[in-house]
């Protein structure tokens, strides 16, 4: 008797414990669950300049396939890319000077997007200086692939996305 009493208060303890802050916390994350989802398929890369070591360039990149593994079909894959770069010298991804690449793929269209694009609604790392695109890639069958970011100027980078969580591809320990 003394033991279910003692386990009744402890187990009140507990459930009385939980702070208006966690619950605070817990209804934005349910308010967000878009942006967050999407934050997890956001990768972002930073190319320097040669001279002296300063960024010119940073990449965003939030992968947009919202499938499970089950439901997906030969869709596209496409990514909203968001490109910062420093200085007026170039004024649009079209130029020559940059490339990209979704496993040595050239992407199938590339469309700029205006600033109150609904694409734009719960992307991480909108910001007014950066220009932004819708780019669609071939369908891949793979679980895991890179999109490659490449100037003529300031070098490559390499964007790391999965269609799974990356913890599943990742065969370590935590």
């Amino acid at each position: 008797m003394v033991k279910v009493g003692l386990s009744f208060i402890v187990m009140l303890l507990i459930v009385g414990c939980t702070s208006k802050e966690e619950q605070a916390l817990k209804d934005f994350y349910l308010e967000n669950k878009t942006y967050n989802k999407k934050l997890q398929k956001t990768e972002k890369i930073q190319l320097y300049s040669p001279d002296n070591g300063e960024t010119k360039v940073l990449v965003t990149a939030t992968y947009l396939n919202k499938k499970t593994e089950k439901e997906i079909k030969k869709e596209d894959e496409v990514f909203v890319l968001g490109i910062y770069i420093e200085g007026s010298e170039i004024d649009d991804i079209n130029d020559e000077v940059f490339s990209l690449s979704l496993d040595r793929k050239a992407p199938k269209s590339l469309t700029r997007l205006k600033n109150d694009s609904s694409y734009l609604k719960d992307i991480s790392f909108v910001s007014p200086w950066s220009q932004f695109y819708l780019v669609r890639f071939p369908h891949t069958t793979k679980k895991s692939f890179n999109l490659l970011f490449n100037s003529e100027y300031y070098g490559q980078g390499t964007l790391h996305f999965s269609k799974v969580a990356k913890y599943v591809l990742n065969k370590k320990a935590f």
